[in-house]
């Protein structure tokens, strides 16, 4: 049975549940486990880069398959690519709180990127397609508060973990969670929501995309070396033959000319993939900066590190309410201005600067982020038709995972630069604080672009797009 948007409350309730609980796992194990990096680098002896891919490998994966899997999802039902998503996940929880080296723990990673593709590259669509237009934005911004929640709880719960038990029970804890939402799952949803089901999947096309995504962004990650730049470009000619193949591709695996025709979808997503690529870093610099520079606890960084989720949690229900009642453009584009003073005063931060000056920037930065995060995913996905729900859906859950992948190979390539591949030590504390304040001009002056970005898309209504 095919849902319409005026699925019945029972069902957008069921719906809202298990995409709030789904919402909360993820970024509370990637939260939690960023304040456990120094400990898993003592205990595997690794240095900030080769650790730094406890994370990057994640978003990575997952950047490669949000599009392909959002896509299938289209064709065979959005429930059932969810549900698969789940059990991956889950199950790779596990094997990650089992890893007996970094190696391993990143190998299970990879498999946690691709069961998180398969959910967040189909959840916004599932919401989109139960929810109609009026309450959109207002779930959406429900759906964020979960999301951060998940921010905030991550660093204190990970930090106590981390310094009392374990950091493996990060990932043991949240691995039960995954089998609550498949029985909910199995229990309260009924429907299954396949608006694509006559169309073929362009295997072709997901090949040449996944290949130069991971070309393009592990090559970043390889800077300045050589390897690097060899790598970048062949991504760049990889991710130009993709889309002129797409453009004469009656089936696409992502419809080029939804960013060609259609203004909001095309800036927004931009705006997406800038705000993110600006942002993501912070909670890793920080946690190093805490730790290392100033020399806190785990948990003591991780209860500093949650101003900026909690003020997301507060705000964001009210900003995406908001965005229902005003153009979403102008919510987003404030955020972005917010954002951008925000990043801009860490770059003042030294090793004497007090705490309360990094709390009171992070929850700077949370509110810009209130301001942007469900207004702007509101216009991507109210300004496209319920056939490409799921490919909306994965092309801005894609825009957030580039953005992050880029952010950490910002950071990354600075480490490099600046410390070398060794262990943050207090005899390169100098070095670490170069790159510190070097990322946040970067991200600062990004952020500054990108308010005109989000500028750009006008202030257009939300209009159903047709082709």
């Amino acid at each position: 049975m095919k849902e319409t948007q005026h699925t019945a409350r029972p069902i957008r309730t069921s719906v809202l549940i298990i995409s709030l609980i789904s919402a909360f796992v993820t970024p509370f194990m990637g939260s939690a486990v960023n304040v456990a990096l120094p400990t898993i680098g003592t205990e595997f002896r690794a240095d900030a880069i080769s650790l730094s891919w406890v994370a990057t490998s994640y978003l990575l994966t997952t950047a490669i398959f949000l599009v392909p899997f959002g896509r299938l999802a289209d064709i065979t039902g959005r429930k059932r690519i969810y549900l698969t998503g789940t059990v991956l996940w889950g199950a790779s929880c596990l094997i990650s709180g089992l890893s007996e080296s970094l190696w391993m723990l990143i190998t299970a990673r990879i498999v946690q990127g691709i069961g998180s593709a398969m959910v967040f590259g189909t959840g916004m669509a599932i919401i989109t397609s139960v929810f109609p237009p009026g309450e959109r934005g207002k779930i959406m911004g429900i759906n964020v508060t979960s999301t951060y929640l998940g921010l905030s709880l991550g660093p204190v719960i990970g930090g106590l973990i981390t310094q009392y038990i374990n950091w493996r029970w990060i990932f043991f804890m949240t691995a039960p969670l995954s089998i609550i939402i498949v029985c909910l799952i199995l229990i309260l949803i009924k429907t299954e929501w396949a608006d694509a089901k006559e169309e073929k999947f362009d295997l072709k096309g997901s090949l040449i995309y996944g290949i130069s995504i991971a070309q393009l962004i592990y090559g970043f990650s390889l800077l300045p070396q050589i390897a690097g730049t060899i790598l970048i470009s062949s991504g760049l000619l990889g991710i130009t033959g993709f889309i002129i193949l797409e453009l004469y591709n009656k089936m696409p695996l992502l419809n080029i000319r939804l960013f060609v025709n259609n203004r909001i979808f095309g800036f927004s997503n931009l705006a997406a993939l800038i705000n993110y690529c600006a942002t993501f870093a912070t909670g890793f610099l920080l946690s190093f900066y805490l730790q290392k520079i100033k020399g806190f606890s785990a948990e003591h960084s991780g209860m500093i590190l949650v101003a900026q989720p909690i003020v997301m949690a507060v705000f964001s229900p009210f900003m995406g309410w908001l965005s229902d009642k005003i153009y979403p453009q102008i919510v987003a584009t404030i955020g972005m201005a917010i954002t951008t003073i925000g990043l801009s005063l860490f770059i003042f931060v030294t090793s004497s600067t007090p705490v309360g000056f990094i709390i009171i920037t992070l929850a700077t930065l949370g509110l810009g982020f209130a301001f942007f995060s469900s207004p702007n995913t509101n216009a991507v996905m109210s300004s496209v038709d319920k056939k490409v729900y799921g490919i909306a859906s994965g092309t801005v859950a894609t825009m957030r995972i580039l953005g992050q992948m880029l952010s950490m190979g910002i950071a990354m390539l600075l480490f490099s630069i600046f410390i070398g591949k060794v262990e943050i030590k207090p005899g390169n504390y100098p070095q670490f604080l170069q790159a510190f304040h070097i990322a946040f001009i970067i991200f600062s002056v990004m952020c500054f672009f990108g308010i005109f970005m989000s500028l750009a898309r006008g202030k257009s209504p939300k209009p159903l797009y047709t082709e």
